[in-house]
């Protein structure tokens, strides 16, 4: 039970490496500490190491699901706990697969600390990925933004990033329990190996600028998710945005926020199509969108591009339980308790290119699809910026908004892209193509955040060959020490 207490300390002293806190050496030693636990435990002692290594990790880091369900969906408070409870145990079956895998493959400490756990580590971070639609939340690459290793990910993209965060924590380890002279100075020329390439890889850009820098203005609205939604208040939201962008007429693109408006697009009256369309400069605007298909009416999470040409973008990867509900069959009574507002979209299925705004290619994402790599650099090397839209009043005032911004950040570090991100209550933020900000907004305020972007062209590793040289290289690891593994029992 001490073990089980010392990984659950661990995984929420992990969480201390992502935003707000930002204390990176957390997001090393908290892994070492559960690396340490898994060397001479058993199968089953594993699993259940890595069990609790889950709850401290999400139960803290992911906690603000709490805030969505109860103060947003009003989800009753016990029914809400209980909720959050299944959702944190089922995502520490991720961990805890690791420890159980890990514990099967036999080798030396070193092996084990430094080639095996790292592997399995990064494979099944990956399968978090996308299975059951996917949760790459609290992914150890992430906590690393600030630190040399993110360079890694223009090359190998943010699972890149966790597998050298996850394998300086198994060199650590190592290094606390193998004995020899040697053998401790070899463990610490690989830890300044590692990290020495983290920094050489920044000092090396894939990408040039392209054509002349943008002028930016992000229109950050603040309007609180009871008042959105409210017949009455759809008039003044507008004219506050209208008014918030008629003095930004030196600016060439002005972003809003997702579902800005609480209007379809065939609803927007005539006032805000005069306005824009005679605005010298081109917008982004979150939208919400309903199309007749096949006698069945379905809406669609959107994003309006309003320049000489215009352009729609829409939602490809929902929320759930949020945006849709899967296997309704089971989940229907959720329905009951949740007054979640426009909660029943369809997902676009056709791919879709990117815009031309400001003279500009853009890559646009809504929300939650910036948390997926592989989803973003669909519309690279074309794109020039990248663009997402978000409504993260959903989080209240929680970890989650600071979170998806360091995310943001990664984004653009692999794909070596600007990004402009607009949050109705923030963060909203301009940010560079190597994931530094240049400019953000405080929380819960309104508010215009100027700045200018520069386009960018060219194509990263990680664009033109996503995660998989990281998944390929992790499974071959893990393939030869399960061979040699074996060689040796036999013998």
């Amino acid at each position: 039970m001490l073990k089980f207490l010392a990984a659950s300390v661990a995984g929420a002293a992990t969480v201390l490496a992502f935003s707000p806190f930002g204390l990176f050496p957390l997001g090393i030693l908290g892994p070492g500490v559960l690396l340490a636990l898994w060397l001479d435990a058993s199968p089953r002692n594993a699993f259940f190491t890595g069990l609790f290594y889950g709850v401290g990790l999400f139960g803290l880091g992911v906690s603000w699901v709490y805030v969505s369900l109860h103060v947003h969906g009003h989800m009753p408070v016990p029914l809400a706990v209980v909720t959050v409870l299944l959702f944190v145990l089922i995502l520490s079956v991720y961990p805890a697969v690791v420890g159980l895998v890990q514990a099967f493959v036999t080798g030396s400490v070193v092996l084990r600390a430094c080639l095996i756990m790292p592997a399995v580590w990064t494979l099944f971070e990956w399968v978090r990925g996308w299975l059951f639609t996917g949760f790459p939340w609290l992914s150890l690459g992430y906590g690393q933004i600030d630190s040399p290793l993110s360079n890694i990910a223009q090359w190998l993209g943010a699972l890149g990033v966790s597998w050298a965060s996850v394998t300086t924590a198994g060199l650590l380890v190592a290094l606390v329990f193998v004995t020899g002279y040697l053998r401790r100075l070899f463990l610490i020329g690989a830890i300044c190996l590692l990290w020495g390439i983290g920094w050489l890889a920044g000092q090396w850009s894939w990408v040039s600028p392209l054509g002349s820098s943008i002028r930016v203005a992000i229109v950050q609205g603040n309007v609180a998710l009871d008042k959105k939604w409210e017949p009455s208040n759809k008039q003044a939201i507008l004219q506050e945005y209208l008014q918030l962008s008629e003095s930004e007429r030196n600016k060439h693109l002005i972003v809003w926020p997702e579902a800005a408006l609480p209007f379809y697009l065939d609803q927007l009256p005539n006032e805000f199509w005069d306005q824009v369309i005679q605005h010298p400069a081109d917008f982004v605007i979150g939208t919400l969108e309903r199309r007749a298909e096949n006698g069945t009416v379905h809406s669609y999470n959107s994003v309006l591009a309003v320049s000489e040409k215009h352009g729609l973008y829409r939602k490809q990867h929902l929320v759930p339980f949020g945006e849709f509900l899967p296997l309704p069959f089971m989940f229907n009574w959720i329905i009951d308790y949740l007054q979640i507002p426009m909660s029943d979209f369809s997902a676009w299925q056709v791919p879709q290119s990117a815009i031309e705004v400001a003279g500009t290619k853009v890559g646009i994402s809504i929300c939650y699809e910036d948390a997926f790599l592989e989803e973003v650099r669909r519309t690279l090397p074309e794109a020039a910026l990248l663009i997402n839209v978000s409504e993260d009043s959903w989080f209240g005032d929680s970890f989650a908004p600071h979170q998806r911004l360091d995310m943001a950040r990664m984004r653009s570090l692999e794909n070596g892209r600007p990004m402009v991100r607009a949050a109705n209550t923030g963060v909203s933020a301009v940010i560079d193509h190597e994931g530094n900000i240049v400019a953000r907004t405080p929380q819960f305020i309104r508010v215009v955040l100027r700045g200018d972007v520069q386009p960018m062209q060219g194509v990263t590793p990680f664009v033109r060959y996503g995660s998989w040289p990281v998944v390929i290289a992790c499974g071959i690891i893990l393939l030869i020490c399960i061979v040699l593994g074996l060689v040796r029992r036999s013998r």
